[in-house]
């Protein structure tokens, strides 16, 4: 192995170190995450760290990016599992999935849906990484739609001029058939699907909902009933 290979190897196995480090750190101290305090735990001086991160939005970053793309490979490979017919097993499988990878991962999920961090803006190439989850749930609608089989439930409340704008230009964005009206339910799926992962993972539902896993199913389904998603 050349020189090269094993100073590419070593710089790796650093980042890696810093990054497991830095997740550990934010278990405790959340928003108080310093990269001295990372440099510190690990046995190096800070200077030594900032070869590797110069700042700790650069840490923050990549501690971000790495806990969209795991979240977002759990849930496609949900879907995946499930048949390629079966809308509302898929729709289902993702949202389990995103559930499960939350409650197995608190901290990085924190770092995900929590309180944002005082100083730090995300910057742009968080932004793909992140709709990961709700592009897989409008795919799951849009394959119903294009077979023939969304039934979505009616609804008495009109979708207003300047949402309709909005959903328009998204789908137009994307290059979806699905009607403006699915999609504003997908997003509605989409939310309450984090909101009550939210909810659980920071203790919201303790005291109110018992059978947690059960309530979960049931509202999953019932988004899926609104979609018109077949059972």
């Amino acid at each position: 192995m050349s020189a090269a290979s094993v100073r590419a190897r070593v710089r790796t196995e650093m980042i890696e170190e810093i990054k497991a480090t830095a997740r550990k750190r934010l278990a405790t101290d959340g928003a108080g995450l310093s990269l001295r305090g990372v440099a510190r735990d690990i046995g190096i001086v800070a200077s030594a760290l900032y070869r590797y991160f110069p700042s700790r939005d650069d840490l923050l970053t990549a501690l971000i990016l790495e806990s969209y793309e795991s979240l977002g490979n759990a849930a496609t490979r949900a879907a995946d599992a499930r048949p390629a017919g079966d809308q509302r097993a898929r729709w289902l499988a993702v949202c389990t999935a995103v559930r499960d990878w939350a409650t197995a991962n608190p901290t990085e999920y924190g770092l995900l849906y929590g309180s944002p961090i005082p100083g730090y803006d995300a910057p742009r190439d968080t932004v793909a990484p992140a709709a990961t989850v709700v592009l897989l749930l409008a795919g799951i609608a849009a394959d119903a739609e294009a077979a023939g089989l969304l039934r979505p439930a009616p609804l008495a409340t009109p979708l207003p001029d300047t949402v309709r704008g909005d959903l328009r230009m998204l789908i137009d964005q994307q290059g979806s058939g699905l009607p403006e009206e699915v999609l504003d339910r997908v997003f509605l799926g989409w939310t309450q699907l984090f909101g009550l992962v939210t909810f659980e993972i920071f203790g919201r539902l303790d005291g109110t909902i018992n059978a947690v896993g059960d309530y979960f199913e049931h509202q999953m389904n019932l988004v899926a009933d609104l979609i018109g998603l077949p059972a």
